[in-house]
């Protein structure tokens, strides 16, 4: 009983104290007058995914490049007292790029692809850049900060189109995957990304030099093994559509810029077999200068050279007949200005 008394003098005396406190009213006035301030305001910023990246310093594992390339010229004469010839020609380029990093690995994946044709008053339509390369390599550092790299590669090269030995169109002299080179292999890599510069070393590379065209095969053209004929001429066993070979690679890469908006590029590769003719060594080498304008057109002089040993000069005689010389070294020259287009 005596505990109940004393809850209600507590809950009497609790509603005697609040009755004393006063009521303040705030007047509308002020209610519909004064809001909270802002103190900050969020606003959006235009910022890339490259710069947002190095900003907050988040990890990045994959990088690519797209690029679309389209050069064009064109010669036309009308009445024109020194001569020459209507021409138009275009060079379409494609260069795509999948590349992935983390602290000691990485696999680099490039796309190139190039079409170039010519077509001149009368003449049918001639290419003039033909070429499919994929390339793809993979590797685990040496050790920490290190700019060497245990790598495997993989590197395939062929063509779209047709090849004739103008003007002659009814032999064909190559095609797609005729020729067509694989070369696999296991290597080192040493590459400094702030000088641009590429190197890769391989003792034991694989080279496959596909024919799969029958004719060319029988011919032993590329150096592929050539069909046997009996006394008359008659096959009695068909030519090989591949040929392998093991060997030595090396590839080098460098890019510099020697002017402003002037780069140098070059990429070479050598190659010898261990087993036929060691030290007879298959060239490629590519230069090229590319004169920048603005960021959608560019101008690029190019030089190619390539020896290989095992590719036979076909040379037309006298009588309309061709016969099979030696090798030769090859070379090609290309200038052209276009528009380049990086997605």
């Amino acid at each position: 009983m005596k505990k109940v008394f004393l809850l209600f003098l507590f809950f009497c005396s609790t509603f005697l104290i609040y009755g004393q406190i006063p009521q303040i009213k705030i007047p509308k006035l002020l209610l519909n007058t004064y809001e909270a301030e802002k103190l900050h305001e969020l606003k959006p910023v235009d910022v890339s995914e490259e710069e947002l990246v190095r900003k907050i310093k988040m990890p990045v594992f994959w990088t690519k490049t797209n690029k679309i390339s389209l050069q064009a010229s064109e010669v036309a004469f009308s009445n024109w007292n020194g001569g020459g010839v209507n021409s138009i020609s275009a060079l379409l380029g494609i260069d795509l790029e999948r590349n992935y990093k983390d602290k000691n690995f990485k696999w680099d994946n490039k796309l190139i692809l190039r079409a170039g044709a010519i077509k001149q008053s009368e003449q049918e339509i001639r290419k003039t850049e033909d070429r499919i390369e994929i390339d793809s390599k993979a590797g685990f550092k040496f050790k920490r900060n290190s700019d060497w790299y245990y790598l495997g590669r993989l590197n395939f090269t062929t063509q779209f189109f047709n090849g004739f030995n103008f003007p002659n169109t009814s032999d064909i002299i190559s095609q797609f995957m005729a020729p067509g080179y694989l070369l696999s292999g296991l290597g080192v890599e040493h590459k400094i990304k702030e000088q641009n510069f590429y190197l890769y070393l391989s003792p034991m590379t694989l080279k496959s030099t596909f024919v799969l065209d029958q004719n060319l095969a029988n011919e032993g053209a590329f150096g592929v093994e050539e069909a046997v004929r009996d006394e008359d001429g008659n096959i009695t066993r068909k030519g090989k559509n591949l040929r392998i070979e093991t060997g030595f690679l090396i590839n080098n890469e460098y890019k510099k810029e020697i002017f402003e908006n002037v780069d140098v590029e070059s990429r070479l590769s050598l190659y010898t077999d261990y087993i036929n003719n060691f030290g007879n060594i298959d060239v490629d080498w590519e230069v090229n200068f590319s004169f920048e304008v603005n960021d959608f057109i560019k101008a690029t002089l190019g030089s190619h050279i390539r020896y290989d040993d095992d590719i036979k000069i076909r040379i037309e005689q006298e009588d309309g007949s061709v016969v099979q010389g030696g090798s030769r070294v090859q070379w090609k020259q290309q200038f052209g200005v276009g528009f380049v287009i990086a997605l």
